[in-house]
């Protein structure tokens, strides 16, 4: 099974575009931190994923997904190499087709809203109006 499940913050604002068959694909990269040990002081290290989100839930990442945004994505990884202009290989991890993105940043109208938490059930009271399904 290959199945991969990431978390981390969107390196650029992301791509929308429409293949010649009509299908919506968005494309965009994810910096997923690398956990350190607490005794090193070194700059923390990051690895980048290239993500390909088809049909309704590519339009969704490219209406709702901006750069600096934090996401969660589940999918098949794969590698993919090529030769840089420097003459050196390189890979690149992709997920080619998303089979879940969650969006986990909140909106600034998100923070700004007051929610409720109800004493019986313990959930809390959210509006529906930014959600994207």
């Amino acid at each position: 099974m290959n199945k991969l499940t990431i978390i981390g913050n969107l390196t650029k604002d992301p791509e929308l575009r429409t293949t010649t068959s009509g299908k919506s694909v968005c494309s965009f990269t994810v910096a997923v931190n690398r956990r350190q040990r607490r005794d090193q002081n070194t700059q923390p290290e990051a690895d980048f994923f290239s993500v390909s989100a088809w049909d309704q839930r590519g339009e969704n990442c490219a209406k709702y997904l901006s750069k600096g945004k934090k996401v969660c994505v589940i999918g098949a990884v794969s590698v993919r190499t090529y030769t840089g202009n420097d003459g050196q290989t390189r890979a690149v991890l992709t997920i080619e087709s998303a089979e879940d993105v969650e969006f986990l940043s909140q909106s600034t109208q998100q923070t700004q809203q007051q929610t409720s938490v109800d004493p019986q059930s313990g959930y809390t009271s959210v509006t529906t109006d930014e959600l994207p399904f």
